[in-house]
């Protein structure tokens, strides 16, 4: 090459201005957290964005009438300390019809809540059926021996927050919000 000349990536590597900005690729892997929202338990799921493979975790048993607050902020701080996540997916609940699930509201300020507590960016997901989903995979996973005994109601919400994080590594998003 001669002096002068700009020199060529290396094989293989993508030139940084071609890089893409896209929360769901980004140059390094990063942890993702997912929740499904509810006002008796929250359903819990992570995964990187290398292997794109979430994995349900045990669901957050929400205490006291009033849904969740101060004591479940601080059981998802700890969480995702340990687990070193960089990023929040929240289910955000839609009616059948597509008209915002009266629950919309307190999921996204939960999610809000949350994200800022831990400076973690915040991505919403419409959650529609996958709740249906989610009892559709682990009865399907008892039905094949893969899963012995009864389905709780926890595993189906964390199951749930697994398909909100496929959906959302898929590239699906509320408009606005960056996916």
């Amino acid at each position: 090459m001669s002096p002068g000349t700009p020199e060529a990536p290396a094989s293989g590597t993508t030139p940084p201005e071609s890089r893409t900005t896209d929360p769901r690729a980004p140059s390094r892997p990063e942890i993702v957290l997912a929740l499904d929202y509810g006002l008796r338990r929250i359903g819990l799921a992570v995964a990187d964005t290398l292997t794109r493979a979430p994995r349900p975790l045990p669901a957050l048993q929400v205490t006291g009438d009033a849904g969740p607050g101060e004591r479940e902020l601080t059981a998802l701080d700890a969480l995702a300390r340990e687990l070193g996540a960089h990023r929040l997916v929240a289910g955000c609940p839609y009616n059948a019809d597509g008209s915002v699930h009266p629950l919309a509201g307190r999921a996204r300020s939960f999610a809000a809540a949350f994200g800022a507590r831990r400076a973690l960016p915040v991505h919403t997901v419409d959650e529609r059926f996958s709740s249906l989903e989610a009892g559709d995979r682990l009865r399907e996973q008892r039905a094949t021996g893969l899963k012995r005994g009864r389905v709780s109601k926890g595993e189906v919400d964390s199951v749930s927050a697994a398909v909100i994080l496929e959906r959302w590594l898929a590239g699906e998003g509320e408009p606005g919000q960056g996916g």
